[in-house]
């Protein structure tokens, strides 16, 4: 972490396991029953990212001074992988900005992934990440 950085936001939570298992924020705006680990954990991940993504899409269109006719959205998928005792992820992002023309589309969709807190943890050669404008 940057020696002046601020922290903006922090996620709290509590996980139990186990066939009554549940994931809980401490503000009470994520309560989640997990009795299986798969495909929660995955789920979560996928909505969590989107989340940012969109946000970041948003911030890469104001820095471009681009008027987003509507808001974007993403459908993301989150893989769960094992190649002999090795787990590792990979992901799909399909993703709308309507009302943008394609090419700035695509400019703006490249450029989240900069932006994006979770982007820049998967996409540097973590996840294999696909990222489509559809």
């Amino acid at each position: 972490m940057t020696a002046n950085a601020k922290v903006l936001v922090t996620g709290k939570t509590h996980v139990t396991a186990g066939p009554t298992g549940a994931a809980r924020s401490r503000d009470g705006f994520l309560d989640v029953k997990l009795p299986q680990p798969h495909p929660a954990a995955e789920n979560l991940f996928a909505a969590a990212w989107s989340a940012c993504y969109i946000g970041a899409i948003q911030l890469a269109a104001g820095q471009r001074k681009v008027k987003l006719a509507s808001e974007p959205e993403v459908d993301a998928e989150i893989d769960l992988n094992q190649a002999g005792s090795s787990f590792f992820l990979s992901a799909r992002l399909n993703v709308r900005v309507p009302g943008v023309e394609r090419e700035i589309a695509q400019e703006l969709i490249e450029a989240a992934h900069g932006i994006c807190p979770y982007s820049k943890a998967a996409v540097h050669g973590n996840i294999d990440v696909t990222t489509t404008l559809v």
